[in-house]
């Protein structure tokens, strides 16, 4: 019998993360667990998915070295296993981009909106804050803020958007972020700091992506 090639085998590992990025519901709890350590359940409530599914996702996630787990009491939470993940998970949401063109088409669709015509990249947005040209807003969940965020920016999840309006600078433009360039939350804050007059954009990008590519976070 001819032996299989070692080459072959090497690639078979590999071969392994891809099955694993391989289905829509493992990418959404990659994106939820890059933002934080998260549990099961906390997983099962943001994604409405059974608890069973969830856990089975996280499992296969877990075998191909894409999470890590610990366990607390009754409890088990899931985190990023490696920093070079979210290099992984923004590499494929650009190929995407650049290559299926049902992608755009979908976010479109979905966002039904034409903010990304001006948003700003990491580069022009650390010019602005340097100068001081700009006031930046998380509005993701305060525990996701806390758990890492970046330099300069304010918590204001945006449900509670219209309650601080009058606190932010009056006549200075507002950058939103949250969890990732599919993420809604900051084109909802966007739209609603507009209708109220507000001079708003968002970054193009998420916490996650921002932190893969090594920028400073707090």
């Amino acid at each position: 019998m001819e032996q299989y090639p070692p080459k072959r085998r090497v690639l078979e590992q590999f071969a392994i993360i891809a099955k694993a990025f391989g289905h829509e519901y493992r990418l959404e709890l990659l994106e939820l667990v890059a933002q934080r350590e998260r549990s099961v359940e906390a997983l099962t409530q943001l994604t409405q998915l059974p608890v069973g599914s969830v856990s089975q996702h996280l499992q296969q996630l877990r075998r191909a070295g894409l999470v890590s787990a610990r366990k607390e009491g009754k409890y088990v939470y899931y985190s990023l296993a490696d920093a070079e993940v979210l290099t992984l998970m923004a590499t494929l949401r650009r190929v995407a981009e650049r290559n299926l063109a049902e992608v755009n088409q979908l976010v479109a669709q979905y966002f039904d909106d034409h903010q990304e015509l001006d948003t700003l990249s990491p580069e022009q947005l650390l010019e602005r804050l340097q100068r001081d040209e700009v006031t930046l807003i998380d509005v993701r969940p305060p525990e996701e803020y806390a758990s890492g965020h970046l330099p300069g920016a304010i918590n204001i999840p945006v449900e509670e958007l219209e309650a601080h309006l009058q606190d932010l600078p009056a006549g200075q433009q507002v950058v939103a972020y949250c969890r990732g360039p599919f993420c809604a939350l900051s084109r909802d804050a966007v739209r609603r700091l507009r209708q109220s007059g507000i001079d708003a954009t968002r970054l193009n990008q998420g916490f996650p992506e921002w932190k893969a590519e090594g920028l400073p976070i707090h």
